[in-house]
């Protein structure tokens, strides 16, 4: 099968990418670097069965691109780091981005997968949070380049499908974590594995009680894998249902690095979520899909390859 994954220089999309070749299909990966590693490019372009496209989404896909059978659409700056001198890019993006890809899947027949993302669904007043469940979003606060961008593209795709034009499946991604984390990508985990090795206090916001649902980047390929191939045309959420505070999570990681690095609690951010944990009912019940490594697993692997990048750049 040959695939387009725009987003591939990043992090989701690089183990996605991966993943597509050792499955032994045809990969066309497609990214603008703006947050994308070039890095990840280079290694996956020493596989045979990759191509790279250097190229903007927000402009229309080129026709040479195609034809394929699938695109899987992981282009999107997610870090809240970004949210704020990228806020128009993101906005663009989620809009004309996704317009252009549906339109390049209607001209070759393929299917889209979306990554979206739980940030649709806010500040939750539902606890888990189900698909059906339509959030508590700020339209106009300092996440809502992303949350509502989310939300426009979700609402994009089924009036596509609502018309017949293209296939879609949507994959509500919750937080995911794993190896070629950018360290400096402004996430809870890449923060504070930085934050540890180098002895630094680990700045937990608010009182650290907010909590998080991590999922090992390997079962989420999985699950963007088994939505692309089923026939559920409704959004899925896919993440691990382990929830855990920010502060435990804190203590775990300093624990794991063997740091002597303290704690420091900060004020807590603009439209923060206090909760986020998913209800996989559906991924479970249509997918016969669930995460299988757990949290401390996941998270030794991690801050391996995280350390292993932070020598290899001293050496550098």
């Amino acid at each position: 099968m040959r695939i387009m994954v725009p987003g591939a220089a990043g992090f989701i999309g690089f183990h996605l990418c991966e993943r597509l070749l050792d499955d032994g299909h045809e990969v066309v990966g497609v990214d603008n670097y703006v947050t994308g590693q070039p890095q990840n490019i280079a290694d996956l372009g020493r596989r045979p069965r990759f191509t790279f496209l250097m190229h903007d989404i927000t402009n229309p896909i080129p026709a040479s691109a195609g034809p394929v059978e699938l695109v899987f659409n992981l282009a999107c700056p997610a870090s809240p780091v970004d949210f704020g001198p990228r806020r128009l890019a993101i906005m663009a993006v989620c809009s004309a981005g996704v317009w252009n890809l549906l339109s390049f899947c209607e001209s070759c027949g393929a299917r889209l997968t979306q990554a979206s993302t739980s940030e649709v669904y806010g500040d939750p007043q539902e606890h888990p949070q189900r698909e059906s469940y339509h959030g508590n979003v700020n339209p106009i606060g300092p996440r809502s380049c992303y949350d509502e961008g989310k939300r426009f593209a979700e609402a994009l795709i089924a009036c596509y499908q609502r018309d017949g034009k293209v296939e879609a499946r949507i994959a509500r991604i919750f937080n995911t974590y794993g190896p070629r984390m950018r360290a400096d990508d402004g996430r809870v985990l890449p923060n504070f594995v930085s934050q540890a090795m180098t002895g630094r206090a680990l700045t937990v916001h608010g009182d650290g009680r907010q909590t998080r649902s991590f999922c090992y980047v390997s079962d989420l390929v999985d699950g963007l894998w088994r939505l692309s191939q089923s026939d559920v045309t409704a959004p899925v959420n896919l993440g691990n249902p382990h929830e855990v505070t920010i502060l435990e999570f804190a203590q775990q990681v300093i624990r794991l690095t063997g740091s002597s690095s303290t704690i420091q609690h900060v004020p807590r951010l603009a439209d923060d979520p206090a909760l986020r944990r998913p209800d996989i009912t559906r991924a479970r019940e249509c997918l016969d899909w669930r995460p299988a490594v757990e949290l401390e697993a996941g998270l030794q692997r991690t801050i391996a390859a995280l350390q292993a990048e932070q020598v290899a750049g001293k050496a550098t």
